[in-house]
């Protein structure tokens, strides 16, 4: 199998709130909207939001993004933050966030000596 391209995708309970926050808040760039949804450029990827969800997520599913700087993004997200900044146990610094639907966000910060920036292929 040759995956070409991927996506995440979430069906959020309140779109124009979720849209608003993806948008406003996060300050995601719109990459496509049609009717029903909007897809966003996530970094090296997408996310659509499309259909509408019965209920909050809980945990089952979440996303992972990787920030510059894990303070000022606490400072800017303050009223959405759920669990403050941290060093994890397996080196990088996280806060979590979550969406207007309960998506759980988690934030991360690598530092500049941490295994996953380096190139490890041989």
């Amino acid at each position: 199998m040759e995956v070409l391209a991927s996506r995440v995708l979430l069906h959020p309970v309140d779109m124009q709130r979720s849209v608003a926050f993806y948008r406003d808040v996060l300050g995601l760039a719109v990459a496509r909207e049609f009717p029903g949804g909007t897809v966003f450029f996530l970094g090296g990827g997408f996310l659509e939001l499309s259909g509408r969800a019965a209920g909050p997520p809980g945990d089952a599913i979440g996303l992972w993004l990787q920030v510059r700087d894990l303070a000022a993004a606490h400072r800017e997200l303050a009223g959405y933050v759920v669990r403050e900044p941290r060093q994890e146990p397996w080196g990088l610094r996280e806060m979590w966030i979550a969406d207007p639907g309960g998506t759980r966000i988690v934030l991360v910060q690598v530092p500049e000596d941490h295994p996953i920036r380096r190139d490890t292929r041989q």
